[in-house]
Order: C-alpha cells, then sequence, then structure tokens
C-alpha cells in the first residue's frame, strides 16, 4: 500500500463521519425548532388546515412510538433510541459509504429529535411525550424526525440488499474475497 492510498483510507472514515454529523445536526435542528413552533403557535385538538382536510397540523403529545404503539413505555422506548444513537456514533468510527453515512446521519437525527422531548418534555425525565403535529389524510400525526428514522432505514435496508457495505465503498460483488484478515483468522480456527 503506497502513502497516498493509505491516507485516503484513514480520511474516509472521517470525511463519513462528517456527513453523518451534519446530515444528523440539520435533522436535529428541522425537529426541534419545528416542534417549538408547533408548540407555541397550535392549540391541541384545534387542527389548522393547510391543504383542506387532507394536510393539517394538529398538536398531539405521543407517549409511544409511532401509531401510538407501546403507550405507557416511554422509558424503554427512550432506553431503545439511546442504543441506536451510541450504535451509530459506534459505527461511524469506521464509515467509508457515503450512502451508509446519508442513511445513519438520518436515523440518528430522527432518534436525537425524539429523544430530546422524552429527556426534556413533560412529564419529565425519561417519560417526556414526543410532540407531533404534521397530518396527511388518514396517516397517524407524525414529527419531522419520523419520516427521516423510516426513510434513514429504507435506505439502509436496500443499500444492504444491492450489496453495499457500511464499510467499503462501491458495491459488494459476488465471488469477493472477505477481509485477509477474516480468512486468516477462519483458517486458524479450523486448525
Amino acid at each position: 500500500m503506497t502513502d497516498e492510498s493509505a491516507v485516503d483510507v484513514e480520511q474516509k472514515p472521517r470525511r463519513r463521519i462528517r456527513l453523518l454529523v451534519t446530515v444528523a445536526a440539520v435533522i436535529l435542528a428541522l425537529d426541534i425548532v419545528t416542534k417549538v413552533l408547533a408548540v407555541r403557535l397550535l392549540t391541541p385538538g384545534q387542527p389548522v388546515s393547510i391543504i383542506g382536510d387532507t394536510v393539517t397540523w394538529t398538536l398531539v403529545r405521543n407517549s409511544g412510538a409511532a401509531f401510538s404503539m407501546a403507550t405507557g413505555y416511554t422509558w424503554v422506548l427512550t432506553l431503545i433510541a439511546s442504543c441506536v444513537v451510541v450504535g451509530i456514533i459506534w459505527m461511524g468510527r469506521r464509515l467509508v459509504s457515503p450512502w451508509w453515512a446519508l442513511g445513519l446521519g438520518m436515523i440518528l437525527g430522527g432518534a436525537m429529535g425524539n429523544l430530546v422531548d422524552r429527556f426534556f418534555r413533560s412529564p419529565g425525565p425519561l417519560r417526556g411525550h414526543v410532540v407531533d403535529f404534521l397530518s396527511i389524510g388518514w396517516w397517524p400525526v407524525f414529527n419531522v424526525a419520523d419520516p427521516s428514522v423510516v426513510g434513514g432505514a429504507i435506505l439502509l435496508v436496500v443499500l444492504s440488499l444491492f450489496g453495499f457495505d457500511f464499510d467499503t465503498v462501491g458495491r459488494r460483488r459476488p465471488g469477493d474475497d472477505p477481509e485477509p484478515e477474516a480468512v486468516s483468522e477462519r483458517e486458524a480456527e479450523s486448525s
């Protein structure tokens, strides 16, 4: 390996972690600002029409997860979201793929946005209710963080299905050799 390629290999994870953090920060900021505005400007139970009855702003405090699942288990959801945040930060150190950085950044920003509510909104730390305010047709009321998490998760599933790993730049091809270290470890174990 040349000195130039060694430097490039080291720099990619740093650039990708910057992309991940930037995406997460933008989503977190949008989520917090829109929730503050929703709480300040909307009255609970009084929808504001944007496009007829199809798109409205409707202030709701959600103690559960998406679709009001796990209501009453806010502390469990807080713990799970905290673990997701820690896991993404841990993965970010080895991140090479810009697409994985984008997807993980979307999930991280959304998870942190809802965690801010769970930690700092009433009824209290680890039990706070998430502010939801966007309503489209028959779909449940949601916030900026929710489609970010879902969109990021869909992106990661698609990347995985098409052979894009988080720690490689391009697509994994059938017959590609695994990392040489992993091969030598497996050979040592089998002998």
